[in-house]
C-alpha cells in the first residue's frame, strides 16, 4: 500500500503568511506542518509516499524533506499540481505512482492525536473499494457530512446547512485503483473543482464504502483559528501516537466483494 499527501493550493485563508511560503511548510508547534501527515503514514506502516504540491514554493519541500530518510523512508516522491483544481484533481496526479496499488491519502494540513494503523490494516484486508475516517465535530456544517443509516454511510453532503449527523469526513481517505477511473468521470463543481465528495459518493452508490470513527482529537490547520488550535493540541499532547488505537470499534464494512 502507498501513501499520498496533498499539499498544494495557495493557502489564501492564511494570507499574508502564505505570500512567502506554502501553507504546509508553516510551523505547528515544533515541526513544519507537512511533518505530521508524513508521520501519520509512516506510523501506519506505509513506506512509499508521494507529496503532491504546487505554487511558487514547491522546491522548498525538497530542500526541507529531501529523500525522506529522516522519517525512515528509502525514498520520497514528488509531483506538481498546476493551479487549484480541487482534491480529486490533485489526487489524479498520483495515478502513475499508485501503479494499481491501494492508496492512503492524507490532506497536508490534517493533524491527529493518535494513529490510523488499525484503519489501514482493515483496509488492506478489504478486497477493494474505499474507506474513510469520520469524526464527530461541533460544527459539521463546515465539512463534508456523512449520513448514516443502519450503521452504513448512505450519502455524504458537502457543507450542508442542516447536517444529517455530527460526523465530518476528515481529510484521510483510502481507495483502490478504481478511484482514478472515477475521477475521470467527474465534472467540475460550481466552484470549478473536482470534488472528493463526488468520489466518495460514487463508492457509496456502488456499495463499496467502509468507514471508521476516529479516536482522539483531530484538527486541520488551514485557517488562523484552526492553526492556533493545532498548536495548542500538539503542545499539550503530541500527535500521531504509536500506542493508541486508530478508531473506535466496531469497524464497519459495506457490501464489499
Amino acid at each position: 500500500m502507498k501513501g499520498v499527501i496533498l499539499a498544494g493550493g495557495l493557502g489564501t485563508r492564511l494570507s499574508p503568511l502564505t505570500r512567502v511560503t506554502n501553507k504546509h511548510l508553516l510551523p505547528v508547534y515544533n515541526k513544519p506542518m507537512i511533518y505530521y501527515p508524513i508521520e501519520c503514514l509512516v506510523t501506519a506502516g506505509i513506506e512509499e509516499i508521494m507529496i503532491v504540491t504546487g505554487g511558487n514554493d514547491a522546491g522548498d519541500f525538497l530542500r526541507l524533506l529531501g529523500n525522506g530518510h529522516e522519517f525512515g523512508l528509502q525514498d520520497l516522491h514528488y509531483t506538481y499540481q498546476e493551479g487549484e483544481g480541487g482534491i480529486a484533481d490533485a489526487l489524479r496526479l498520483a495515478e502513475h505512482f499508485a501503479d494499481g496499488d491501494k492508496i492512503v491519502i492524507v490532506l497536508g494540513d490534517n493533524i491527529i492525536e493518535n494513529n490510523i494503523r488499525g484503519a489501514v490494516a482493515e483496509f488492506s484486508r478489504q478486497p477493494g473499494g474505499a474507506r474513510i475516517l469520520l469524526k464527530a465535530v461541533p460544527d459539521p456544517e463546515r465539512f463534508g457530512v456523512a449520513e448514516i443509516k443502519d450503521r452504513r454511510i448512505v450519502a455524504i453532503e458537502e457543507k450542508p446547512s442542516a447536517p444529517k449527523s455530527e460526523l465530518a469526513v476528515i481529510g484521510i481517505y483510502m481507495y483502490d485503483h478504481q478511484v482514478f477511473d472515477i475521477i475521470r468521470t467527474l465534472e467540475p463543481s460550481g466552484r470549478g473543482e473536482l470534488e472528493i465528495t463526488d468520489v466518495n459518493n460514487a463508492y457509496i452508490e456502488q456499495g463499496k464504502m467502509s468507514y471508521d470513527v476516529l479516536d482522539g482529537w483531530w484538527t486541520d490547520a488551514g485557517t488562523f483559528p484552526s492553526l492556533d488550535h493545532a498548536w495548542r493540541l500538539v503542545a499539550e499532547g503530541g500527535a500521531n501516537k504509536t500506542d493508541e488505537p486508530a478508531a473506535s470499534q466496531p469497524l464497519v464494512q459495506q457490501g464489499l466483494s
